[in-house]
């Protein structure tokens, strides 16, 4: 098992079922803010340590839905996929969450 897998394992672990019927705010706070923070920004000890994007970053920003939307459903580097997990609509929802966490 690799530690990509391992660590998908544990955030579903974390989020249970449950989680699926919940807002994309929500599901980014139960899923996404370990790495990522609550407010997207990586400042956090494990987004430090895997060096997580900064959502709020003009770089992350500046992808088109189309590029977020690929990297959310099929994960980047050490980064698991979640459309399995979203599903489409979900992963195109997190696209749009994303875009509220910009830089003001």
């Amino acid at each position: 098992m690799t530690k990509r897998t391992l660590f998908f394992f544990l955030i579903l672990s974390m989020t249970g079922l449950s989680g699926f019927a919940q807002d994309s705010a929500t599901k980014f706070k139960r899923m996404c803010s370990l790495c990522h923070g609550p407010d997207g920004k990586s400042n956090t000890s494990m987004g430090k340590t895997l060096k997580s994007a900064d959502l709020t970053s003009q770089a992350v920003q500046s992808l088109s839905d189309a590029e977020l939307y690929n990297v959310i459903a099929n994960g980047k580097g050490k980064m698991a996929a979640y459309e399995g997990i979203l599903g489409k609509q979900g992963v195109e929802a997190m696209v749009k969450y994303v875009r509220t966490l910009k830089q003001k």
